[in-house]
C-alpha cells in the first residue's frame, strides 16, 4: 500500500454540524496523519495522508458526513506533503481554527 497525501474541499451544509469533529473521529479511528478546518466562505478544508485505500475510504466517508451534514460536493486533488506541517505540534491529526 502506498502512503499519498490528499487534499480535499467540502461543500454543504458542512459547518455548524459537528463535520470538523466526525472528520477528527474518522480519522484518528482510520489512523491517518492531516488535519481538518471550516474555512469562512462556509466549506470544510482537509488533508488526509497514510495508505492510499484508507484515504480514499476516508474521502469516500467525507461525501456523506455526520448525520445533519448534506454534502453537496466534494474536490480531492494530490496533497502537498508540506501542508502536514500546518498540524499542532505532536498530533498525527488536528482539528485547526477557521481561516
Amino acid at each position: 500500500m502506498t502512503a499519498v497525501v490528499r487534499h480535499v474541499m467540502v461543500r454543504g451544509r458542512v459547518q455548524g454540524v459537528g463535520y470538523r469533529a466526525w472528520v477528527d473521529h474518522e480519522a484518528r479511528a482510520k489512523n491517518l496523519e492531516g488535519w481538518v478546518r471550516n474555512l469562512r466562505d462556509g466549506s470544510v478544508e482537509a488533508v488526509f495522508a497514510g495508505a492510499e485505500d484508507v484515504v480514499t475510504a476516508m474521502i469516500t466517508a467525507c461525501r456523506r458526513g455526520p448525520s445533519l451534514a448534506r454534502v453537496d460536493a466534494v474536490q480531492e486533488e494530490a496533497g502537498n506533503p508540506d501542508a502536514l506541517n500546518l498540524r499542532r505540534a505532536g498530533e498525527r491529526f488536528s482539528v485547526l481554527p477557521t481561516v
